[in-house]
């Protein structure tokens, strides 16, 4: 690290300059027990649980050899190299208890616990009230659900949405797109930023006011800003920052109608129903579709013309699907992509595309008849259970660090009928996982003295 670099994560470790600056000795005589005390405070935080002196001693000891050459402040910059470097800081190190023997499960310690929670719904080290109950013991099961009503009210949930929820919904995606500028020529950099961080802020109220999971399908209200409301040809919109809007109609509904899961299910010149349909069955209701069979030529090479006359999008699926091979899997995603197809690539609402009027009609797998954007919503809520338990497995593993196997689908279909319970309020989810096993207990297949998680601070 930078000697810079380290400072300025020292201070956001601390929580602002002022409580490093404020600590600076005002004699020489002053200088080490003043250093001393700054490298405990953080890194108590860097490493997540009370320091011991032996913690502090390793950082000091740079400390002492730094500043003998370039003084006080580099001998600090350069204690906090020191704890950024440390495993503690870097991997979570949890403890295994003296008496466990491989393949045994045993409860976390309380501390570990902390850590665990803290970065599942923060991102982030446990702040100092969670740190200090775990110190004491005190992590029941009353306390915890204290604690997460506590922390998914605090600000710093956000990192659900920013963390979690962009991965589960693959945002990261609508960074690949460009979309082509002599098509969509107001299209900018700045909009796709602001497509994006719409979604995480949807989902992002939906975690802080305690919403239902479903309405992040059913919202009649978004997050925008000025440029976004222009995009969408909402009124009324005013300014750089983003606020609730209400919708006036029914064309834009939750995430469906969200401009960042639209472009990064788009080609950069066109619509693709069929990446839109891909999405949603994958990622929404975890049924992802096979891999097409060699030697099926790509929708691409589907001819684009027919006696001079330019096919639409849907024609040229038809095309594609006239292929029985190709039908076999086309017939379950071709309608849920075309009943979307009403959005151009950056989401904009339209109703012809090449000067046709677009036909979003199509049937479902269980023989719904869909025609919109509503009606699509309509029948994925019909049938809730595939979106219920699919948010759940992602939620698990991102909590857990790793992937959900057929062994926790018990826990999944345990955690949702809880759930349903509390009209499916993104607590109920979190505290699910919270609450199980798998999040409270640990069996690795051996065990040392601790088990380290990388963490990357």
């Amino acid at each position: 690290f930078k000697q810079k670099t380290a400072y300025e994560i020292g201070v956001r470790l601390v929580g602002s300059e002022m409580c490093i600056r404020d600590s600076y000795p005002a004699t020489p005589a002053e200088e080490r027990p003043c250093a001393e005390s700054i490298v405990s405070r953080i890194a108590t935080q860097a490493y997540r649980r009370t320091v011991t002196g032996e913690d502090v001693a390793g950082p000091m000891s740079f400390y002492d050899e730094a500043t003998q050459n370039s003084g006080f402040e580099i001998g600090v910059r350069t204690a906090l190299q020191a704890i950024l470097a440390s495993p503690s800081f870097i991997f979570r190190l949890e403890q295994a208890p003296q008496n466990a023997v491989p393949g045994d499960s045993y409860r976390l310690g309380d501390i570990d616990l902390a850590s665990r929670l803290s970065f599942f719904l923060w991102g982030m080290g446990p702040d100092e009230e969670l740190r200090r109950v775990a110190e004491q013991g005190s992590l029941s099961e009353a306390e915890i659900e204290r604690q997460v009503d506590r922390m998914l009210a605090d600000s710093r949930s956000e990192a659900l949405a920013t963390r979690f929820a962009s991965q589960w919904l693959r945002l990261q995606d609508a960074e690949k797109n460009n979309p082509e500028p002599f098509l969509y020529p107001d299209f900018t950099g700045q909009l796709r930023n602001d497509l994006v961080q719409e979604t995480q802020l949807l989902f992002g109220h939906l975690v802080q006011e305690d919403r239902s999971l479903l309405e992040l399908l059913t919202a009649d209200y978004t997050f925008i800003n000025d440029r976004l409301a222009n995009h969408y040809g909402i009124p009324g919109v005013n300014g750089s920052q983003f606020r609730r809007v209400d919708y006036s109609d029914d064309t834009r509904r939750g995430i469906l109608g969200h401009g960042s899961i639209l472009l990064l299910t788009s080609m950069s010149n066109r619509t693709s129903p069929v990446l839109r349909g891909k999405w949603v069955r994958e990622v929404l209701m975890g049924t992802p579709p096979p891999p097409p069979p060699p030697g099926i030529p790509d929708f691409e090479e589907t001819t684009g013309a027919v006696d001079g006359r330019v096919l639409s999008t849907r024609e040229r699926m038809e095309a594609h699907r006239a292929n029985p091979t190709c039908n076999s899997c086309h017939r379950f995603i071709d309608p849920i992509g075309l009943a979307l197809d009403s959005y151009d690539v950056t989401g904009r609402w339209r109703i012809r595309e090449r000067g046709a009027e677009i036909d979003t009609r199509g049937e479902l797998y269980d023989g719904t008849l869909i025609d919109s954007p509503g009606a699509l919503i309509e029948a994925l809520l019909s049938r809730p259970e595939p979106l219920l338990r699919t948010f759940t497995s992602n939620l698990m593993a991102y909590g857990l660090g790793r992937r959900i196997g057929y062994a926790d689908q018990p826990v999944v279909r345990s955690v949702v009928r809880e759930a349903a319970l509390n009209d499916y309020r993104i607590s109920s989810f979190v505290l699910g996982v919270v609450m199980s096993d798998a999040f409270r207990m640990q069996s690795p297949a051996s065990l040392s003295s601790e088990t380290s998680i990388p963490d990357g601070g």
